[in-house]
Protein backbone atom coordinates (compact mmCIF):
# COMPACT_ATOMS: atom_id res chain seq x y z
CA UNK A 1 0.00 0.00 0.00
CA UNK A 2 2.86 2.62 0.86
CA UNK A 3 4.61 1.51 -1.96
CA UNK A 4 1.53 2.58 -4.39
CA UNK A 5 1.20 5.85 -2.67
CA UNK A 6 4.71 6.71 -3.08
CA UNK A 7 4.52 5.87 -6.68
CA UNK A 8 1.29 7.61 -7.05
CA UNK A 9 2.61 10.93 -5.17
CA UNK A 10 5.44 10.53 -8.16
CA UNK A 11 3.49 10.52 -11.07
CA UNK A 12 1.32 13.53 -9.92
CA UNK A 13 4.22 15.50 -9.26
CA UNK A 14 5.84 14.60 -13.03
CA UNK A 15 1.91 15.59 -14.68
CA UNK A 16 1.70 19.20 -12.77
CA UNK A 17 5.58 19.65 -13.59
CA UNK A 18 4.36 18.68 -17.57
CA UNK A 19 1.05 20.04 -17.31
CA UNK A 20 1.53 23.41 -15.38
CA UNK A 21 -1.87 25.36 -16.61
CA UNK A 22 -3.38 22.56 -15.15
CA UNK A 23 -2.35 23.61 -11.57
CA UNK A 24 -3.11 27.52 -12.19
CA UNK A 25 -6.76 26.57 -13.34
CA UNK A 26 -7.19 24.64 -10.69
CA UNK A 27 -6.72 27.96 -8.21
CA UNK A 28 -8.49 30.09 -10.33
CA UNK A 29 -11.33 27.41 -9.98
CA UNK A 30 -11.55 28.10 -6.26
CA UNK A 31 -10.04 31.28 -5.69
CA UNK A 32 -11.73 33.49 -8.16
CA UNK A 33 -11.20 37.18 -8.49
CA UNK A 34 -14.04 39.08 -6.95
CA UNK A 35 -14.33 40.90 -10.72
CA UNK A 36 -17.24 38.77 -12.73
CA UNK A 37 -15.89 39.95 -16.25
CA UNK A 38 -12.03 38.25 -15.01
CA UNK A 39 -13.58 35.46 -13.60
CA UNK A 40 -15.62 34.37 -16.83
CA UNK A 41 -12.98 35.13 -19.22
CA UNK A 42 -11.21 32.60 -17.17
CA UNK A 43 -14.20 30.36 -18.03
CA UNK A 44 -14.35 31.41 -21.54
CA UNK A 45 -11.04 30.83 -22.57
CA UNK A 46 -9.65 28.32 -20.81
CA UNK A 47 -12.74 25.72 -20.71
CA UNK A 48 -12.94 24.98 -24.15
CA UNK A 49 -9.21 24.66 -24.59
CA UNK A 50 -9.27 21.77 -22.37
CA UNK A 51 -12.82 20.20 -22.93
CA UNK A 52 -11.70 19.62 -26.32
CA UNK A 53 -8.04 18.48 -25.75
CA UNK A 54 -8.03 14.57 -25.23
CA UNK A 55 -4.84 15.24 -23.48
CA UNK A 56 -6.29 16.73 -20.56
CA UNK A 57 -9.03 14.07 -20.28
CA UNK A 58 -7.79 12.18 -17.46
CA UNK A 59 -6.52 14.54 -15.45
CA UNK A 60 -7.33 15.16 -12.22
CA UNK A 61 -9.55 18.45 -12.77
CA UNK A 62 -11.94 19.69 -10.09
CA UNK A 63 -15.46 18.89 -10.29
CA UNK A 64 -16.68 21.52 -12.71
CA UNK A 65 -14.52 19.74 -15.48
CA UNK A 66 -15.60 16.43 -16.65
CA UNK A 67 -13.46 13.52 -18.43
CA UNK A 68 -14.51 13.44 -21.95
CA UNK A 69 -16.63 10.73 -21.10
CA UNK A 70 -19.59 12.51 -19.21
CA UNK A 71 -18.79 15.61 -21.42
CA UNK A 72 -22.74 16.11 -22.09
CA UNK A 73 -23.32 16.12 -18.66
CA UNK A 74 -25.81 19.35 -18.54
CA UNK A 75 -25.11 20.33 -14.52
CA UNK A 76 -21.76 21.66 -15.48
CA UNK A 77 -23.54 24.51 -17.96
CA UNK A 78 -25.49 25.26 -14.97
CA UNK A 79 -23.29 25.80 -12.57
CA UNK A 80 -21.50 28.43 -14.93
CA UNK A 81 -24.79 30.29 -16.11
CA UNK A 82 -26.04 30.18 -12.04
CA UNK A 83 -22.22 31.04 -10.59
CA UNK A 84 -22.25 34.86 -11.30
CA UNK A 85 -25.80 35.66 -10.04
CA UNK A 86 -25.99 37.78 -7.02
CA UNK A 87 -29.59 37.19 -6.53
CA UNK A 88 -29.91 33.22 -7.31
CA UNK A 89 -29.41 31.33 -3.44
CA UNK A 90 -28.63 27.93 -4.41
CA UNK A 91 -27.29 24.54 -2.87
CA UNK A 92 -24.17 23.75 -4.27
CA UNK A 93 -24.87 20.02 -4.92
CA UNK A 94 -22.49 17.41 -6.77
CA UNK A 95 -25.48 17.27 -9.36
CA UNK A 96 -25.13 20.86 -10.56
CA UNK A 97 -27.04 23.91 -8.25
CA UNK A 98 -30.16 23.74 -6.80
CA UNK A 99 -32.66 26.47 -6.35
CA UNK A 100 -33.22 27.41 -2.34
CA UNK A 101 -36.66 28.21 -1.60
CA UNK A 102 -38.67 28.85 2.30
CA UNK A 103 -41.68 27.10 1.34
CA UNK A 104 -42.38 23.35 2.15
CA UNK A 105 -43.78 22.25 -1.60
CA UNK A 106 -44.16 18.39 -2.12
CA UNK A 107 -44.43 17.55 -5.66
CA UNK A 108 -47.67 16.44 -6.81
CA UNK A 109 -48.57 13.06 -8.13
CA UNK A 110 -50.02 14.32 -11.33
CA UNK A 111 -50.33 18.09 -12.76
CA UNK A 112 -54.10 16.75 -13.60
CA UNK A 113 -54.63 15.94 -17.17
CA UNK A 114 -53.03 12.73 -18.96
CA UNK A 115 -50.01 12.77 -21.28
CA UNK A 116 -51.91 13.39 -24.65
CA UNK A 117 -51.63 10.66 -26.70
CA UNK A 118 -50.29 11.21 -30.82
CA UNK A 119 -52.58 10.43 -33.84
CA UNK A 120 -52.65 10.32 -37.45
CA UNK A 121 -55.00 8.70 -38.93
CA UNK A 122 -58.43 8.46 -36.86
CA UNK A 123 -60.70 5.13 -36.46
CA UNK A 124 -61.92 4.97 -39.95
CA UNK A 125 -58.56 5.88 -41.42
CA UNK A 126 -58.85 9.46 -42.12
CA UNK A 127 -56.28 11.48 -41.97
CA UNK A 128 -56.07 14.12 -38.99
CA UNK A 129 -53.54 16.00 -40.88
CA UNK A 130 -50.55 15.32 -42.86
CA UNK A 131 -48.27 13.79 -41.05
CA UNK A 132 -44.77 14.66 -40.52
CA UNK A 133 -42.85 12.02 -42.55
CA UNK A 134 -45.16 11.54 -45.38
CA UNK A 135 -45.27 7.83 -46.35
CA UNK A 136 -45.08 6.78 -50.30
CA UNK A 137 -47.43 4.68 -52.02
CA UNK A 138 -44.66 1.88 -52.38
CA UNK A 139 -44.20 2.31 -48.74
CA UNK A 140 -47.18 2.32 -47.87
CA UNK A 141 -48.29 -0.53 -49.64
CA UNK A 142 -45.61 -3.09 -48.46
CA UNK A 143 -46.52 -2.13 -44.99
CA UNK A 144 -50.19 -3.30 -45.52
CA UNK A 145 -48.95 -6.70 -47.28
CA UNK A 146 -46.54 -7.22 -43.94
CA UNK A 147 -49.27 -6.59 -41.54
CA UNK A 148 -51.51 -9.24 -43.74
CA UNK A 149 -48.72 -11.55 -44.27
CA UNK A 150 -48.42 -11.83 -40.55
CA UNK A 151 -52.26 -12.34 -39.72
CA UNK A 152 -52.38 -15.05 -42.09
CA UNK A 153 -49.61 -16.17 -40.42
CA UNK A 154 -50.29 -16.27 -36.98
CA UNK A 155 -53.64 -18.11 -37.79
CA UNK A 156 -52.13 -20.79 -39.30
CA UNK A 157 -49.74 -21.42 -36.50
CA UNK A 158 -52.25 -21.04 -34.04
CA UNK A 159 -54.24 -23.65 -35.66
CA UNK A 160 -50.92 -25.78 -36.22
CA UNK A 161 -50.62 -25.66 -32.37
CA UNK A 162 -54.33 -26.81 -32.02
CA UNK A 163 -53.82 -29.70 -33.74
CA UNK A 164 -50.72 -30.51 -31.65
CA UNK A 165 -48.42 -30.13 -34.29
CA UNK A 166 -46.61 -27.68 -32.41
CA UNK A 167 -45.79 -27.47 -28.35
CA UNK A 168 -46.41 -23.67 -28.65
CA UNK A 169 -47.59 -20.30 -30.12
CA UNK A 170 -47.95 -16.69 -29.25
CA UNK A 171 -50.28 -14.21 -32.24
CA UNK A 172 -50.02 -10.47 -32.45
CA UNK A 173 -53.92 -9.88 -33.04
CA UNK A 174 -54.22 -6.50 -32.51
CA UNK A 175 -50.41 -5.47 -32.50
CA UNK A 176 -49.81 -5.84 -36.25
CA UNK A 177 -49.36 -1.94 -36.92
CA UNK A 178 -46.66 -1.99 -33.96
CA UNK A 179 -44.56 -5.12 -35.65
CA UNK A 180 -44.82 -3.63 -38.96
CA UNK A 181 -44.94 -0.06 -38.66
CA UNK A 182 -41.78 0.43 -36.16
CA UNK A 183 -40.10 -2.12 -38.58
CA UNK A 184 -40.52 0.28 -41.44
CA UNK A 185 -39.28 3.53 -39.53
CA UNK A 186 -35.80 1.58 -38.54
CA UNK A 187 -32.75 0.92 -40.91
CA UNK A 188 -31.27 -2.69 -41.38
CA UNK A 189 -28.05 -1.42 -39.33
CA UNK A 190 -30.15 -1.08 -35.92
CA UNK A 191 -30.18 -3.84 -33.53
CA UNK A 192 -33.28 -5.64 -32.37
CA UNK A 193 -33.64 -6.15 -29.13
CA UNK A 194 -37.53 -7.86 -28.59
CA UNK A 195 -39.85 -9.38 -26.41
CA UNK A 196 -41.76 -12.49 -27.61
CA UNK A 197 -44.74 -10.44 -29.69
CA UNK A 198 -42.74 -9.08 -32.53
CA UNK A 199 -42.36 -11.77 -35.57
CA UNK A 200 -43.78 -8.36 -37.59
CA UNK A 201 -40.57 -6.50 -37.18
CA UNK A 202 -38.64 -10.01 -38.29
CA UNK A 203 -40.79 -10.12 -41.13
CA UNK A 204 -40.32 -6.97 -41.98
CA UNK A 205 -36.65 -7.47 -42.45
CA UNK A 206 -36.31 -10.32 -44.76
CA UNK A 207 -36.89 -13.51 -42.60
CA UNK A 208 -38.92 -16.26 -44.95
CA UNK A 209 -42.29 -18.01 -44.09
CA UNK A 210 -39.90 -21.09 -43.97
CA UNK A 211 -37.98 -19.73 -41.43
CA UNK A 212 -40.47 -19.13 -39.34
CA UNK A 213 -41.76 -22.45 -39.97
CA UNK A 214 -38.21 -23.79 -38.83
CA UNK A 215 -38.45 -22.34 -35.91
CA UNK A 216 -41.25 -23.43 -34.57
CA UNK A 217 -40.92 -26.98 -35.21
CA UNK A 218 -37.40 -26.93 -34.33
CA UNK A 219 -35.93 -28.81 -36.94
CA UNK A 220 -31.77 -28.89 -38.11
CA UNK A 221 -32.80 -26.41 -40.46
CA UNK A 222 -33.68 -23.96 -37.19
CA UNK A 223 -31.06 -21.08 -37.13
CA UNK A 224 -31.24 -22.07 -33.06
CA UNK A 225 -30.75 -25.58 -33.70
CA UNK A 226 -34.40 -26.56 -31.93
CA UNK A 227 -33.05 -25.49 -28.53
CA UNK A 228 -35.79 -22.82 -28.35
CA UNK A 229 -39.95 -23.20 -27.89
CA UNK A 230 -41.66 -22.29 -30.49
CA UNK A 231 -41.47 -18.26 -31.30
CA UNK A 232 -38.58 -17.62 -29.53
CA UNK A 233 -37.10 -16.50 -33.28
CA UNK A 234 -33.20 -14.53 -33.80
CA UNK A 235 -31.41 -14.00 -36.60
CA UNK A 236 -27.53 -12.83 -36.67
CA UNK A 237 -28.17 -11.33 -40.30
CA UNK A 238 -30.92 -9.66 -39.93
CA UNK A 239 -29.50 -8.22 -36.39
CA UNK A 240 -32.63 -10.01 -34.38
CA UNK A 241 -31.30 -10.88 -31.03
CA UNK A 242 -33.07 -13.94 -30.18
CA UNK A 243 -35.64 -13.79 -27.74
CA UNK A 244 -35.74 -14.83 -24.25
CA UNK A 245 -38.64 -16.11 -22.30
CA UNK A 246 -37.55 -14.17 -19.18
CA UNK A 247 -39.27 -10.27 -18.87
CA UNK A 248 -37.19 -7.64 -19.85
CA UNK A 249 -33.87 -8.82 -19.50
CA UNK A 250 -33.49 -7.46 -22.88
CA UNK A 251 -33.73 -3.88 -21.81
CA UNK A 252 -30.09 -3.86 -20.16
CA UNK A 253 -28.58 -5.74 -23.02
CA UNK A 254 -30.03 -3.39 -25.26
CA UNK A 255 -28.61 -0.41 -23.13
CA UNK A 256 -24.87 -2.17 -23.25
CA UNK A 257 -25.11 -2.59 -27.65
CA UNK A 258 -26.55 0.52 -27.73
CA UNK A 259 -23.63 2.24 -26.02
CA UNK A 260 -21.02 0.01 -27.66
CA UNK A 261 -22.37 1.66 -31.02
CA UNK A 262 -21.70 5.24 -29.73
CA UNK A 263 -17.84 4.29 -28.89
CA UNK A 264 -17.55 2.90 -31.81
CA UNK A 265 -19.19 6.04 -33.86
CA UNK A 266 -21.75 4.03 -35.72
CA UNK A 267 -24.76 5.44 -37.02
CA UNK A 268 -27.05 3.54 -36.04
CA UNK A 269 -29.34 2.77 -32.47
CA UNK A 270 -30.77 -0.25 -30.81
CA UNK A 271 -34.53 -0.81 -30.22
CA UNK A 272 -36.39 -2.84 -27.35
CA UNK A 273 -39.32 -3.90 -27.19
CA UNK A 274 -41.67 -5.30 -24.02
CA UNK A 275 -45.15 -4.88 -22.47
CA UNK A 276 -46.68 -2.93 -19.59
CA UNK A 277 -45.87 -5.56 -17.75
CA UNK A 278 -41.74 -5.11 -18.12
CA UNK A 279 -42.04 -2.35 -16.67
CA UNK A 280 -43.01 -3.72 -13.42
CA UNK A 281 -39.35 -5.24 -12.93
CA UNK A 282 -36.11 -4.43 -11.77
CA UNK A 283 -34.17 -4.47 -15.26
CA UNK A 284 -36.72 -1.48 -16.73
CA UNK A 285 -35.69 1.13 -14.33
CA UNK A 286 -32.36 -0.29 -14.77
CA UNK A 287 -31.74 -0.23 -18.06
CA UNK A 288 -33.42 3.71 -18.16
CA UNK A 289 -30.88 5.08 -15.66
CA UNK A 290 -28.23 3.29 -17.23
CA UNK A 291 -29.00 4.67 -20.55
CA UNK A 292 -29.62 8.49 -19.69
CA UNK A 293 -26.54 8.64 -17.61
CA UNK A 294 -24.66 6.91 -20.56
CA UNK A 295 -26.51 8.90 -23.07
CA UNK A 296 -26.84 5.93 -24.99
CA UNK A 297 -28.66 5.79 -28.41
CA UNK A 298 -31.92 3.25 -27.67
CA UNK A 299 -35.32 3.10 -28.13
CA UNK A 300 -37.42 2.02 -25.64
CA UNK A 301 -40.51 0.91 -27.22
CA UNK A 302 -43.54 -0.09 -24.93
CA UNK A 303 -46.48 -1.92 -25.95
CA UNK A 304 -48.74 -0.72 -23.80
CA UNK A 305 -51.39 -3.31 -24.71
CA UNK A 306 -53.33 -3.26 -21.22
CA UNK A 307 -52.89 -6.86 -20.06
CA UNK A 308 -49.68 -8.62 -18.45
CA UNK A 309 -51.15 -11.87 -19.13
CA UNK A 310 -53.96 -11.85 -16.51
CA UNK A 311 -52.65 -8.81 -14.32
CA UNK A 312 -54.51 -5.45 -15.81
CA UNK A 313 -52.48 -2.14 -16.14
CA UNK A 314 -54.67 -0.58 -13.13
CA UNK A 315 -53.25 -3.19 -11.09
CA UNK A 316 -49.57 -2.32 -12.19
CA UNK A 317 -49.49 1.26 -12.48
CA UNK A 318 -50.72 4.03 -10.28
CA UNK A 319 -49.11 6.94 -12.39
CA UNK A 320 -50.45 7.98 -16.09
CA UNK A 321 -48.78 4.95 -18.03
CA UNK A 322 -45.68 4.39 -18.99
CA UNK A 323 -44.95 7.81 -20.56
CA UNK A 324 -44.55 9.64 -17.50
CA UNK A 325 -41.41 7.73 -16.32
CA UNK A 326 -39.53 9.05 -18.93
CA UNK A 327 -39.27 12.04 -17.30
CA UNK A 328 -37.89 11.08 -14.37
CA UNK A 329 -34.94 9.54 -16.06
CA UNK A 330 -34.16 12.25 -17.75
CA UNK A 331 -35.31 10.48 -21.14
CA UNK A 332 -37.39 12.75 -23.95
CA UNK A 333 -40.68 10.23 -23.74
CA UNK A 334 -43.69 9.91 -26.29
CA UNK A 335 -47.09 8.59 -26.53
CA UNK A 336 -48.49 7.17 -29.58
CA UNK A 337 -51.70 5.49 -30.82
CA UNK A 338 -50.36 2.12 -31.19
CA UNK A 339 -52.81 0.94 -33.91
CA UNK A 340 -52.36 3.52 -36.13
CA UNK A 341 -49.67 2.47 -38.37
CA UNK A 342 -48.79 6.28 -39.39
CA UNK A 343 -48.45 7.44 -36.23
CA UNK A 344 -46.54 4.40 -35.08
CA UNK A 345 -44.12 5.27 -38.00
CA UNK A 346 -43.67 8.73 -37.67
CA UNK A 347 -42.65 8.19 -33.86
CA UNK A 348 -40.42 5.82 -34.26
CA UNK A 349 -38.62 7.66 -37.62
CA UNK A 350 -37.90 10.66 -35.21
CA UNK A 351 -36.81 8.72 -32.24
CA UNK A 352 -34.25 6.96 -34.53
CA UNK A 353 -33.10 10.46 -35.73
CA UNK A 354 -32.73 11.44 -32.04
CA UNK A 355 -31.25 8.27 -30.88
CA UNK A 356 -28.65 8.44 -33.69
CA UNK A 357 -27.70 12.05 -34.12
CA UNK A 358 -28.10 13.14 -30.57
CA UNK A 359 -26.79 9.83 -29.01
CA UNK A 360 -29.36 9.79 -26.46
CA UNK A 361 -32.36 7.64 -25.62
CA UNK A 362 -35.98 7.92 -26.30
CA UNK A 363 -39.00 6.09 -24.65
CA UNK A 364 -41.77 5.82 -26.95
CA UNK A 365 -45.24 4.38 -24.88
CA UNK A 366 -47.68 2.89 -27.58
CA UNK A 367 -51.63 2.77 -26.31
CA UNK A 368 -53.03 -0.57 -27.74
CA UNK A 369 -55.15 -3.76 -26.91
CA UNK A 370 -53.94 -7.50 -27.10
CA UNK A 371 -56.84 -8.39 -28.96
CA UNK A 372 -55.57 -12.19 -28.23
CA UNK A 373 -55.40 -14.63 -25.55
CA UNK A 374 -51.29 -14.06 -24.00
CA UNK A 375 -50.52 -17.12 -25.69
CA UNK A 376 -52.25 -20.89 -26.61
CA UNK A 377 -51.51 -21.63 -23.04
CA UNK A 378 -54.33 -18.83 -21.58
CA UNK A 379 -57.91 -18.13 -21.92
CA UNK A 380 -58.21 -14.22 -21.81
CA UNK A 381 -61.69 -14.79 -21.57
CA UNK A 382 -61.55 -16.15 -17.85
CA UNK A 383 -60.55 -12.83 -16.66
CA UNK A 384 -61.91 -9.93 -19.31
CA UNK A 385 -65.13 -9.93 -20.87
CA UNK A 386 -65.66 -11.48 -24.55
CA UNK A 387 -67.48 -8.20 -25.77
CA UNK A 388 -64.97 -6.31 -24.42
CA UNK A 389 -62.18 -8.42 -27.24
CA UNK A 390 -65.10 -8.54 -29.78
CA UNK A 391 -65.32 -4.46 -29.53
CA UNK A 392 -61.62 -3.86 -29.88
CA UNK A 393 -61.70 -6.35 -32.95
CA UNK A 394 -64.60 -4.36 -34.61
CA UNK A 395 -63.77 -1.00 -33.72
CA UNK A 396 -59.67 -0.41 -33.37
CA UNK A 397 -58.19 -3.16 -35.21
CA UNK A 398 -55.22 -1.15 -37.03
CA UNK A 399 -55.05 -3.30 -40.16
CA UNK A 400 -58.62 -2.46 -40.94
CA UNK A 401 -57.86 0.67 -40.11
CA UNK A 402 -54.44 1.07 -42.70
CA UNK A 403 -56.47 -0.49 -44.97
CA UNK A 404 -59.10 2.06 -45.38
CA UNK A 405 -56.40 4.73 -45.84
CA UNK A 406 -54.95 2.94 -48.49
CA UNK A 407 -58.05 1.65 -50.34
CA UNK A 408 -59.01 5.31 -50.29
CA UNK A 409 -55.87 6.80 -51.79
CA UNK A 410 -56.55 4.24 -54.62
CA UNK A 411 -53.42 2.15 -53.84
CA UNK A 412 -55.33 -1.19 -53.13
CA UNK A 413 -58.24 -2.54 -53.50
CA UNK A 414 -60.51 -6.16 -53.08
CA UNK A 415 -58.67 -7.93 -55.92
CA UNK A 416 -55.09 -7.50 -54.57
CA UNK A 417 -56.33 -8.37 -50.64
CA UNK A 418 -58.17 -11.45 -51.79
CA UNK A 419 -55.09 -12.44 -54.00
CA UNK A 420 -52.68 -11.91 -51.40
CA UNK A 421 -54.39 -13.64 -48.95
CA UNK A 422 -54.68 -16.62 -50.76
CA UNK A 423 -51.11 -16.99 -52.03
CA UNK A 424 -49.89 -16.37 -48.38
CA UNK A 425 -51.68 -19.29 -46.69
CA UNK A 426 -50.59 -21.53 -49.13
CA UNK A 427 -47.02 -20.73 -48.70
CA UNK A 428 -47.59 -20.92 -44.81
CA UNK A 429 -49.20 -24.05 -45.37
CA UNK A 430 -46.31 -25.36 -47.62
CA UNK A 431 -43.88 -23.90 -45.36
CA UNK A 432 -45.16 -26.32 -42.38
CA UNK A 433 -45.50 -29.42 -43.95
CA UNK A 434 -41.91 -29.03 -45.34
CA UNK A 435 -40.49 -27.89 -41.68
CA UNK A 436 -42.71 -31.12 -40.14
CA UNK A 437 -40.81 -33.35 -42.29
CA UNK A 438 -37.22 -32.06 -41.79
CA UNK A 439 -35.23 -33.92 -39.21
CA UNK A 440 -34.38 -33.04 -35.59
CA UNK A 441 -31.29 -31.47 -34.77
CA UNK A 442 -29.30 -34.08 -33.55
CA UNK A 443 -28.21 -35.35 -30.27
CA UNK A 444 -25.09 -34.03 -30.16
CA UNK A 445 -26.10 -29.82 -30.69
CA UNK A 446 -27.32 -30.42 -27.43
CA UNK A 447 -23.82 -30.40 -25.87
CA UNK A 448 -22.38 -28.06 -28.16
CA UNK A 449 -21.66 -24.08 -28.88
CA UNK A 450 -20.87 -23.54 -25.08
CA UNK A 451 -17.64 -24.56 -24.19
CA UNK A 452 -14.43 -24.50 -26.67
CA UNK A 453 -13.67 -28.26 -24.43
CA UNK A 454 -17.05 -30.11 -23.45
CA UNK A 455 -15.99 -30.40 -19.86
CA UNK A 456 -15.71 -34.43 -18.74
CA UNK A 457 -19.32 -33.80 -16.75
CA UNK A 458 -21.10 -32.57 -19.95
CA UNK A 459 -19.29 -35.62 -21.78
CA UNK A 460 -21.08 -38.03 -19.71
CA UNK A 461 -24.68 -36.33 -19.97
CA UNK A 462 -24.04 -36.45 -24.01
CA UNK A 463 -23.09 -40.55 -23.60
CA UNK A 464 -25.68 -41.09 -21.27
CA UNK A 465 -28.61 -39.52 -23.28
CA UNK A 466 -26.91 -41.53 -25.98
CA UNK A 467 -27.53 -44.76 -24.59
CA UNK A 468 -31.00 -43.85 -23.40
CA UNK A 469 -31.87 -43.07 -26.90
CA UNK A 470 -30.68 -46.17 -28.46
CA UNK A 471 -32.40 -48.58 -25.28
CA UNK A 472 -35.80 -47.12 -25.51
CA UNK A 473 -36.10 -46.20 -29.16
CA UNK A 474 -40.24 -46.28 -28.92
CA UNK A 475 -39.67 -43.50 -26.41
CA UNK A 476 -38.21 -40.59 -28.82
CA UNK A 477 -38.97 -39.36 -32.08
CA UNK A 478 -37.42 -41.37 -34.84
CA UNK A 479 -36.28 -38.27 -36.75
CA UNK A 480 -33.88 -37.05 -34.32
CA UNK A 481 -30.43 -38.38 -35.33
CA UNK A 482 -28.24 -39.72 -32.29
Amino acid sequence: MASSLVKSRGLISKLRSKLGSISLFHQNIYCMSSSKSKTHDVYSSIIPQIIGNPVFVSCNLPTLLVSRRFESTKAQNQLLHTAYDEDYQALDFPGGKVGITSKMRFISETNGNRVQCCRVLDDDGHLLEEPFHKVSEELAVKMYEKMLTLQVMDTLFYEAQRQGRISFYLTTVGEEAINIASAAALCSDDLIFPQYREPGVLLWRGFTLQDFANQCFGNKADLGKGRQMPIHYGSNKLNYITVSSTVATQLPHAVGAAYSLKMDCKDACTITYFGDGGTSTGDFHAALNFAAVLEAPVIFFCRNNGWAISTPISDQLRSDGIVVRGQAYGIQSIRVDGNDALAIYNAVYEARAMAVAEKRPVLIEALTYRAGHHSTSDDSTKYRPLEEIEWWKRTRDPVTRFRSWIVRNGWWNDKKESELKSTVRKQVLNAIQVAEKLEKPPVADLFSDVYDFPPSNLKEQERCLREAVTAHTKEYPQNVPV
